[in-house]
């Protein structure tokens, strides 16, 4: 079926309700509109279901969202792990609270037992629920760090880790089967009560979430001394954050907190933003007022469904606020954490950091200085998540600290996704410290930089939206892997690899051999002098990515290198 045919049907079948019906003959001369809406469907990428709000086999709406919980519920129902429940959270956006309801009732309709969170609260406490509730399953209603029009739709599996294969594959499937959306099994709020199915979660998971994150502080001590003097500024970015990291930060001990009022409360609409991504620094504009107004020592924002966090640090000796990436905020705070612990003898030595093939190789420096292996994975949290699910059923190795480059990291073993309330708490606790040593966190970046050597990544994305932009992307991807590259800027590549076909190519020797990572559609150069670059399509938004590190003597070399690679990469993959 064509996407015409596809919005005849939405139009004229009684399967869809009035309102879809009306929203779709407002566009039935948009062809251009019909055709993005239905030219495909949503499909689980690398989070999940994610997508525009509105009626269309192509956006987020009550007939995705419940094909999608339908095709879960057979997959569950044939694993047979119905009475171990499943956990339901959900983010500020619009529709969220509505998809979260709706999602719970379709699964109580098929007999599968849900708890629902009260309210909203962050993916990193539902990841937690799932494995202190023991559920089977999770889902989160989030589209992230995504534009206002946005919505998603989060699958975890019983370890509190995003779904992976084959299992993503095998959910897929039985969401295909669902070819009518009169499949999709129904039941009231007040039914799926009455037999036991609907559960409430609410302040009692929170004291537990904060009592294992308050667990995982190293020095306490210092903490409550040093939160007597520092000065923090929080946003929540109109999201989650705040249901709990207020109550956490001054619980251990952060006297002076300023939560920006603005974006104190969740609002879908993120009026004061235009992208509430703590990865833009504009998104940083009403909170670094508010710090040069308090003389504020960190400035710190989480996206809307706190997973991920974005920091701003005062440097006292040229009285700026400085940014940082999300390699450097998580490697400060793997440094901060790996000492410490090293310091306190309690460094495991079968200890293990995870992390992705597009992070700083700063990562390898600091893993080899502590003892500890470093484990590559694809990007996605999930597989970081997989890694650790690993570890723990063979027994072999410990976590210590996973990360991503997309501004999310992971303290502890006690959830699966990452975490921008531990982080939140970590950076604070890093900052109490390095203050008790007279020093700012800009000065311990410093620090860091001089100790391992400048490394510096930055990442380029390229928009192409819609149906001919998606097709732009895939010859992107086709043309480049085509080509017989020796040469990226300055630097010879010294070794490419194909995800996708599972090839590795040293191209000094000429020997081939296999990636070993999972099929992807990821191409990654290994340069000279300890440089990288790699580029895939966005798995939930329209966009192909061009990510790149290097390593300098100094800053300066090192952003003027970075800067070069950058253009020398857009060259690279022009059609």
């Amino acid at each position: 079926m064509n996407y015409l045919e596809e919005y005849e049907k939405w139009c004229q079948s009684p399967e869809f309700d009035e309102e879809t019906k009306k929203e779709l003959l407002e566009i039935k001369d948009d062809e251009k509109e019909i055709e993005d809406r239905f030219y495909k469907e949503l499909e689980f990428g690398t989070a999940g279901l994610r997508g525009v709000i509105g009626a269309g086999t192509n956006r987020m709406n009550q007939y995705t969202v419940g094909k999608a919980t339908q095709g879960l519920a057979n997959y569950i129902l044939e694993q047979g792990t119905e009475n171990k429940g499943v956990a339901i959270s959900y983010d500020s956006r619009k529709m969220s609270k509505e998809f979260s309801m709706q999602t719970a009732l379709i699964l109580c309709a098929n007999g599968i037992k849900t708890y629902l969170f009260e309210s909203l609260r962050p993916v990193p406490e539902l990841s937690f629920a799932i494995r202190e509730l023991q559920c089977t399953a999770g889902i989160m209603i989030t589209a992230s760090h995504n534009p206002p029009k946005y919505n998603g739709y989060k699958v975890y599996w019983d370890d509190g880790a995003q779904i992976v294969s084959p299992r993503d594959k095998d959910i897929i499937a039985k969401v295909r089967t669902v070819e009518n959306f009169s499949e999709i099994k129904q039941m009231s709020e007040e039914e799926a009560k009455d037999k036991g199915l609907l559960n409430f979660v609410g302040k009692e998971m929170d004291d537990q979430y904060i009592e294992k994150l308050k667990s995982l502080i190293l020095n306490p001590q210092i903490v409550k001394e040093q939160g007597k003097k520092l000065k923090v500024v929080y946003t929540p970015l109109h999201g989650t954050g705040n249901m709990v990291a207020e109550r956490l930060l001054k619980e251990i001990g952060i006297e002076n907190l300023y939560v920006v009022p603005e974006q104190k409360e969740p609002d879908g609409n993120f009026p004061t933003v235009d992208y509430p991504n703590p990865e833009d620094p504009k998104a940083f504009k009403l909170a670094l007022e508010l710090a040069k107004k308090v003389d504020a020592d960190v400035v710190l924002a989480t996206d809307p469904d706190a997973d991920r966090l974005g920091i701003f640090v005062k440097d006292t000796k040229t009285g700026e606020y400085k940014d940082y990436t999300g390699n450097m905020s998580a490697l400060l705070i793997a440094e901060y954490r790996i000492s410490q612990m090293k310091e306190k003898e309690i460094l495991p030595k079968n200890g293990m950091i995870i992390t992705t093939i597009v992070s700083s190789n700063l990562t390898k420096a600091i893993g080899e200085y502590y003892g500890l292996e470093v484990i590559e994975v694809l990007t996605g949290f999930k597989n970081i998540g997989a890694i650790m699910r690993k570890a723990e059923e063979n027994k072999d190795k410990q976590y210590v600290f996973g990360f991503e480059e997309s501004y999310g990291c992971l303290i502890g073993d006690y959830a699966r996704d990452k975490d921008g309330i531990a982080a939140v708490m970590a950076l604070c606790e890093a900052a109490c410290y390095y203050q008790s040593k007279g020093m700012t966190l800009w000065d311990q970046m410093m620090a860091i930089y001089e100790k391992y050597g400048y490394y510096k990544e930055a990442q380029v994305s390229i928009v192409r939206e819609g149906a001919e932009g998606a097709e732009e992307i895939k010859q992107m991807m086709t043309s480049t892997r085509n080509k017989d590259i020796e040469k990226i800027g300055d630097y010879k590549v010294l070794t490419f690899k194909d995800i996708d076909k599972d090839y590795v190519k040293n191209r000094i020797t000429g020997e081939e051999s296999k990636s070993g990572l999972p099929k992807s559609n990821v191409l990654y150069y290994e340069l000279e002098d300890n440089n990288w670059c790699c580029i895939r399509p966005s798995g939930t938004e329209p966009k192909i990515k061009l990510y790149m590190g290097i390593k300098g003597k100094t800053e300066e070399e090192a952003n003027k290198k970075l800067e070069d690679l950058k253009q020398a990469m857009l060259d690279v993959v022009k059609i």
